[in-house]
């Protein structure tokens, strides 16, 4: 018998720990997990240090932050007891060759997770991908760890691959929003399909499971992103895991508290980006 079965308790532990992370249901997760991903062309040279972007969002009462395991024990003074934490097992860098960059590595362990002090953790799948099938066997030695040990966690459900034209294509995003649920998922990061319409039918793929919406790429105008944010919270969506449309921008305080407002409080864009302006 595995040792991850016959615990009676996980439950319990997993539905805790989610609620630290969905305050009503509604989560901002900040997600800082770029310095891997896409390295240093996503950082302004007075934003190397992450110790400086942190202690801003942390100053302006985000929900959680999604961090990888270096960087969570090299902030911790900075998040303890202040925001709920996600530690992301899997990553990859951009650098590494052309062929291999739908495949995400193994970045540590629900153990380790756990003695950073996290409150869920986090693995990627790119569902279409050449590698769909390493990744898959990988999120299942993740999600049965995490079960056994009382853990939620979150599903960067990606589609990507040769075969996918576009990984914004409504149906193509719903598939990986219904993978997600299928395969186990406790909270579902995924992309943005454009408008509320769309969007909603992603949230009902997900079978009533919280789906986060994808920060993606800098929108030229913040209130272009407060709008997206917003769409997704009129169409069910349960928030946004947002990271470079907030350290990149210039008021990376007032933006936190401006999607806040719209994620918490159901605020307009229009008055919601007033934050920006304090």
């Amino acid at each position: 018998m595995s040792k991850y079965e016959g615990t009676s308790y996980s439950n319990v532990g997993i539905k805790v720990r989610l609620s630290r992370i969905l305050k009503n249901d509604r989560a901002v997760i900040f997600a800082f997990d770029h310095g891997l991903e896409h390295g240093p062309r996503d950082f302004m040279e007075d934003r190397y240090m992450a110790k400086t972007i942190l202690e801003k969002v942390v100053n302006a009462g985000v929900d959680a932050m999604m961090l990888l395991p270096g960087m969570a024990r090299l902030t911790y003074d900075i998040w303890k007891n202040k925001v709920a934490l996600i530690i992301k097992l899997t990553g990859k860098s951009d650098i590494r060759p052309q062929d291999k960059h739908y495949l995400q590595s193994s970045l540590g362990s629900v153990e380790q997770a756990i003695s950073l002090g996290a409150d869920a953790v986090a693995a990627t799948v790119y569902w279409g991908s050449d590698y769909e099938d390493e990744m898959i066997s990988h999120w299942y030695e993740i999600k049965e760890s995490a079960t056994y040990y009382g853990m939620p966690v979150l599903q960067l459900a990606y589609p990507r691959g040769s075969a996918i034209k576009n990984r914004y294509d409504p149906e193509i995003v719903m598939y990986g929003a219904r993978a997600a649920a299928e395969t186990g998922a406790d909270l579902i990061k995924t992309y943005y399909t454009g408008n509320k319409e769309t969007f909603a039918k992603v949230v009902e793929m997900a079978q009533g499971l919280p789906v986060v919406m994808s920060g993606g790429a800098v929108r030229d105008k913040p209130i272009e992103f407060l709008e997206d944010v917003y769409n997704v919270i009129q169409a069910g969506g349960s928030g946004v895991a947002v990271g470079r449309n907030v350290f990149r921008s210039n008021n990376i305080e007032g933006m936190v508290r401006a999607v806040m407002k719209v994620v918490h409080e159901n605020a307009l864009p229009e008055e919601a980006v007033k934050e920006l302006e304090k």
